[in-house]
């Protein structure tokens, strides 16, 4: 009977320890007894891909390999990225981040980017704070879906995804201006 007793309060305070463990908060490292709250925020902006001219903010690195056997003609291209981030789609709207990080043409069948990209920002209340995007771009289509990855500063354990609009494209050079909804999680 006794014995029963102590396993059954064994497996109750085991129950009690794992149940704990897994509702824990997450805690700031910067303050180890202040717990976090995990928040939700939209961030609306402007990306202004510019390729052409001697002010280019995106500047393709590798070119397509000549005579691929690809139904893409840009299968292959990597381009490094500096763009700027605005409120607004005018170049002159005030600027809020800078976007920094790579793209590359991946798909063979269609025009398929592998987008690397960190949104930092530069002003308002996410000033010096980092969004991380990894994931594909199908430029051509009208909305596209990129995941939010991480994040650092006010994005510390971010997650989140992010929309994208092309808002114009000069589809001579190359040039375009994207609407981006970013709706992320973090601390």
């Amino acid at each position: 009977m006794a014995s029963r007793f102590l396993l059954l309060s064994f497996l109750l305070l085991l129950l009690f320890s794992i149940t704990t463990a897994s509702f824990s908060t997450t805690t700031n490292p910067s303050f180890p007894n202040k717990k976090l709250k995990e928040k939700h925020s939209h961030l609306h902006f402007f990306f202004h891909d510019i390729i052409s001219g001697h002010n280019a903010t995106a500047v393709p690195v590798i070119q397509p390999a000549e005579g691929a056997h690809s139904r893409s003609a840009f299968f292959g291209a990597v381009v490094i990225m500096d763009d700027p981030l605005t409120e607004g789609p005018d170049m002159n709207s005030q600027l809020v981040g800078r976007a920094q990080g790579m793209y590359a043409a991946t798909a063979q069948d269609e025009v398929g980017l592998l987008m690397a990209m960190n949104l930092a920002f530069t002003a308002g209340k996410f000033n010096g704070s980092v969004l991380s995007v990894l994931g594909r771009n199908q430029p051509l289509h009208p909305v596209r879906e990129m995941p939010i990855v991480g994040g650092s500063g006010v994005f510390r354990f971010a997650r989140g995804y992010a929309l994208a609009r092309t808002h114009w494209l000069n589809v001579t050079n190359g040039d375009a201006i994207v609407e981006y909804n970013v709706y992320v999680m973090h601390y």
